[in-house]
């Protein structure tokens, strides 16, 4: 008994061996996080004047202190959370405050750095708040029809407040302007995982075939409703709001979940066709979404009339300028764009000042961090966690493919926010809150599958054990009958 007891309490604790070396690979990455942006922002005051701007040190001391906060609290309470996920956060969101720093200076009259480093600033302290509160995401299924009360109301404050450039996006409070469209969207994650985990057995289903065809199989009418009711949903957003970008991301998000849950395509065809017939009807009755599609159409058609590149051909024009490499950071003229230069087309200075390097090495960023997130899912044991972990990772998904292909051209502009980068206090805050609710599950995935080998290799001690002790019972007892004390002449 007493080897046995020796053998489980020797057994090196998986805790205490692993945690280290996943928050010490974090803590580098952060650092290197923190550097890579504080050399930009240098890089833009010796490129516009020649020196390093005054304000350097204090941007860096802020954005470390935000990291390191982050880090202490991920260290504290998710010590097997992935250690990429916090780092790209903080690199991507120090690479917007310096891309919204530079074009400050082309725009004196209008900076929005120091009021988006609050609003990164907020959004940290969000991320802390969930990464210490939430113990189990489990605990968030119990919220499913709430978070979809809370998203429906978030969606409709809107259109009680006056058009903000053609679009009902915003609400004004206390003299800040709050788009609720961004906090709605991962309720409405919360709420697709909370259903179709409940109900992903009843939508698997499936009833006639598409065209004959075997791997387009369409699920039966009678579970159709929830498609067609967030169908539904998403063009009153498109018409009430022309918000065409979070109608977008809204319907994409949940085919994308309910393929996931189901593994029907036939969900994918409906999908399709749903968003397609909806694209065209509102394209054609709706002006302000009119107006986007013929844009996306005949970029260059005011410049061939004499007025002038528009917004949509001044941003190719800065992708076009920048080449391979780019022009260098502030020194492009991205600022031409107009308005939304510091928002929908910050992409475009990237473009221009970064080039296709550049821009190249922002997307394999994004890219990281969904497949960090998809991989997180996948690690999952629960429906509700697995699909949770991929409408998150997919909210990023699409969001950059919505807006990366509306700025060079691919599809018409959305409005929509590029995650981290762009101006935009709701967005950024909505972000933090995302990888938050990332790392927290991914520390459950990691956690449940150490404690689970841990708990094997204890009970293979504990049986080892018991079974020496059998075999010495065993022989003390063949030696009794022998006349003689076991261990003596054996």
């Amino acid at each position: 008994m007493t080897k046995a007891g020796t053998s489980v309490a020797a057994d090196p604790s998986p805790p205490a061996v692993r945690s280290p070396g996943r928050r010490g690979v974090e803590f580098s990455l952060l650092t290197v996080a923190v550097l890579l942006p504080v050399y930009g922002y240098c890089a833009v005051g010796l490129a516009r004047h020649g020196t390093v701007p005054p304000g350097a040190a204090g941007y860096g001391a802020g954005l470390a202190v935000l990291a390191l906060l982050a880090h202490l609290a991920v260290r504290l309470r998710a010590p097997y959370a992935d250690p990429l996920l916090l780092p790209i956060a903080v690199l991507l969101n120090g690479l917007g405050l310096v891309l919204i720093y530079r074009l400050d200076l082309e725009t004196p009259h209008d900076r929005a750095a120091p009021a988006q480093l609050v609003w990164s600033a907020l959004g940290v302290a969000l991320f802390i708040t969930v990464v210490l509160v939430l113990r189990d995401h489990r605990m968030l299924q119990r919220c499913t029809y709430v978070s979809m009360a809370a998203a429906l109301v978030l969606l409709a404050l809107p259109i009680l407040f006056p058009a903000v450039n053609g679009a009902r996006i915003w609400i004004r409070v206390a003299g800040f302007s709050i788009q609720p469209g961004e906090f709605a969207k991962v309720l409405l994650a919360l709420f697709f995982a909370g259903y179709l985990a409940g109900n992903r057995h009843a939508l698997t289903y499936t009833g006639r075939r598409l065209w004959g065809l075997k791997r387009f199989e369409l699920p039966t009418g009678r579970v159709l409703g929830p498609i067609v009711a967030i169908w539904v949903l998403s063009v009153g957003v498109l018409v009430l709001e022309r918000d065409l970008g979070t109608s977008l991301l809204f319907f994409g998000l949940f085919v994308v979940l309910l393929y996931v849950a189901t593994g029907r395509t036939g969900w994918i065809a409906v999908g399709l066709l749903l968003a397609v017939a909806g694209a065209v009807a509102v394209g054609r009755l709706e002006p302000h979404v009119h107006s986007r599609v013929e844009d996306w159409l005949h970029p260059f058609a005011s410049v061939e009339a004499g007025r002038g590149p528009g917004q949509l051909a001044q941003s190719l024009f800065a992708f076009a300028a920048g080449g391979a490499l780019g022009t260098g950071l502030g020194l492009g003229h991205s600022v031409l764009i107009g308005f939304a230069v510091k928002s929908d087309f910050i992409l475009a200075t990237v473009g221009e000042e970064l080039g296709l390097a550049g821009l190249t090495a922002l997307f394999l960023l994004y890219g990281l961090l969904v497949e960090r997130g998809y991989r997180t899912g996948l690690a999952l044991r629960d429906p509700f966690g697995r699909l949770l972990a991929t409408g998150l990772a997919s909210i990023v998904a699409l969001q950059v493919f919505v807006i990366a292909g509306g700025v060079t051209g691919l599809i018409p502009l959305t409005g929509m926010a590029m995650p981290f980068l762009a101006q935009g206090g709701s967005s950024v805050i909505t972000n933090w809150v995302i990888v938050a609710l990332l790392i927290r599950m991914s520390d459950s995935a990691r956690g449940q599958d150490i404690r689970g080998r841990a708990a094997v290799r204890r009970a293979r001690a504990g049986t080892a054990g018991r079974a020496s002790e059998a075999g010495k019972a065993g022989r003390a007892s063949k030696a009794g009958k022998a006349g003689r004390p076991y261990g003596v002449g054996s």
